[in-house]
């Protein structure tokens, strides 16, 4: 038995050679049968990184001379009630420091280049969400904690996200 299994594996192995190599006899010689694989696909072009600077540049120039006016009237789909309470030049600032710094992301955490106003991104409504957290945290609630050192204390983004997407949750062991 295990010699017929023996004499089958070498078949196999022969068989599998004389398919591999094969004898050229109009040229006398011995090349490598190519299979046939379909070519290797090439990557899709690299998509260039985002360049927050060059985005935010942008803007500016795009705006240039609406600075002052109200953020609602330069750019679209302005919601929250503090984005809508400031001039447009101003967002700017506040969407670079306040929002991107504080988790440690880019402009494209939230947005679509090129499509700002668009709501294509859960990211987009949850900051929106978090904003009127905040709002009300620092309007209605840190006010009425008694004993505070501060007359005006006030959350933001870094208070909770320190530079992170999550918010810390747990304190680094002594």
């Amino acid at each position: 038995m295990q010699r017929s299994i023996r004499l089958l594996v070498v078949g196999i192995f022969l068989l599998v050679m004389t398919t591999i190599f094969v004898k050229d006899r109009r040229l006398g010689l011995t090349h490598v049968v190519s299979a046939q694989v379909s070519p290797t696909p090439t990557p899709p072009p690299a998509t260039a990184p985002f360049d927050q600077a060059a985005a935010i540049t942008k803007l500016k120039e795009q705006i240039k001379g609406r600075e002052n006016e109200p953020a609602p009237a330069v750019f679209k789909n302005i919601q929250t009630p503090l984005a809508k309470s400031i001039p447009a030049g101003r967002l700017l600032a506040v969407m670079e420091f306040g929002y991107a710094r504080s988790l440690g992301v880019t402009c494209t955490h939230c947005h679509t280049p090129e499509k700002w106003e668009a709501d294509d991104k859960p990211q987009k409504q949850i900051a929106r969400e978090m904003a009127a957290m905040m709002t009300r945290v620092n309007g209605e609630l840190l006010k009425n904690i008694k004993n505070l050192k501060s007359e005006t204390p006030t959350i933001n983004c870094t208070t909770c996200h320190r530079g992170e997407v999550k918010p810390a949750l747990n304190l680094p062991g002594r």
